[in-house]
């Protein structure tokens, strides 16, 4: 494979679970690698197309709780690919979103390795589609903000409220479901509507995934209800509302679930 030699690393976009929504490029990687270290968060559909016989590293991060921490990842990338070894860091959604791709690619180019990005589809763009909703609306919702809401206890999250709180803005909140109370105030401490559209969206195109309709003052509550522990992405602005619940009534909040078929 001409743009995958011995000795190179890949950082490929796994998307956010389902299998079919990798790039055709990305499951072309995936096949050549001879080894793929791969997140926590990769589902495990994506893993079983990992050919037999190809060596498999997992280096996990979830909730706080690391398996490798981001130095020793990057050692790991590099000493493989010096090694001579196809390298795929195979990373959930897509690597340049809140993927730590910079300090990997840094860390390739420093040791003289050759190193790409085969992007994913991020969990926001999932979402939407899951909810059939586009995430900018014509005259009302004219940009698109990506955030992280990593939560630790004790800490605030170190968002600018301020400039998030556009009404005219649609934006997309990951990891956000543990500090939704602080999302939903920081928010509305800065005018935002009560009203605002919200959805929490947990496990992302999978099987189980949740869909939890709400509004930004009633995030917290909504939230606390989703019953699983996987990863969520909120979608807060004007593009989200969701004309069922509208039409029922105005603080109304609908909730979605799937499961796989027995």
């Amino acid at each position: 494979m001409t743009d995958f030699p011995d000795g190179m690393v890949w950082l490929v976009g796994a998307g956010p679970g389902d299998p079919e929504l990798l790039t055709r490029k990305a499951e072309r990687l995936i096949a050549a690698a001879s080894v793929v270290f791969y997140d926590a968060l990769v589902g495990q559909g994506v893993l079983d197309l990992i050919p037999r016989g190809v060596r498999t590293v997992s280096v996990g991060k979830r909730a706080g709780r690391h398996s490798k921490d981001q130095a020793t990842i990057d050692e790991l990338i590099v000493r493989a690919a010096l090694a001579g070894e196809r390298v795929v860091r195979l990373k959930g959604g897509d690597p340049s979103i809140f993927g730590r791709a910079a300090e990997e690619i840094d860390a390739c180019r420093a040791a003289g390795v050759p190193v790409a990005i085969c992007p994913g589809i991020t969990a926001a763009i999932a979402a939407a589609a899951s909810l059939s909703r586009s995430l900018t609306l014509r005259g009302l919702a004219r940009k698109l903000v990506f955030a992280t809401a990593h939560y630790r206890a004790g800490k605030p999250i170190d968002l600018d409220w301020q400039a998030l709180a556009d009404p005219q803005t649609t934006l997309a909140i990951y990891m956000g479901k543990a500090a939704a109370a602080e999302v939903s105030l920081g928010l509305l401490s800065q005018g935002l509507p009560p009203d605002t559209p919200v959805a929490v969206i947990e496990n992302v195109s999978l099987a189980n995934e949740v869909v939890i309709s709400t509004r930004l003052d009633l995030l917290p509550l909504a939230a606390q209800s989703c019953p699983g522990t996987g990863p969520a992405v909120l979608l807060i602005g004007t593009a989200i509302a969701n004309p069922v619940a509208t039409n029922l009534r105005e603080d109304a909040a609908w909730c979605r679930f799937t499961e796989q078929p027995s």
